[in-house]
């Protein structure tokens, strides 16, 4: 089974996501450097992380950025 984690910035920012396995991410700490957050593509309850999601601690899940809408003249 394929995991998946996010790389969050210090604004829990989602940087980067990757598709590694937990034990080769702590076999090479040099290559996963930073905090490295597990995202789940196929669990109904937690969002997929993607690059300018924001992790939140408390609820251990992904939220996506709030884009306002486009004002239109």
């Amino acid at each position: 089974m394929e995991t998946y984690f996010a790389q969050i910035d210090n604004q829990n920012i989602v940087i980067d996501v990757r598709v590694v396995d937990a034990e080769y991410m702590a076999e090479n700490p040099q290559l996963y450097s930073g905090v490295w957050i597990q995202t789940y593509i196929d669990d109904p309850n937690k969002t997929y992380a993607g690059i300018g999601y924001t992790y939140d601690y408390p609820t251990d899940n992904f939220y996506a950025p709030i884009v306002p809408p486009p004002v239109i003249p």
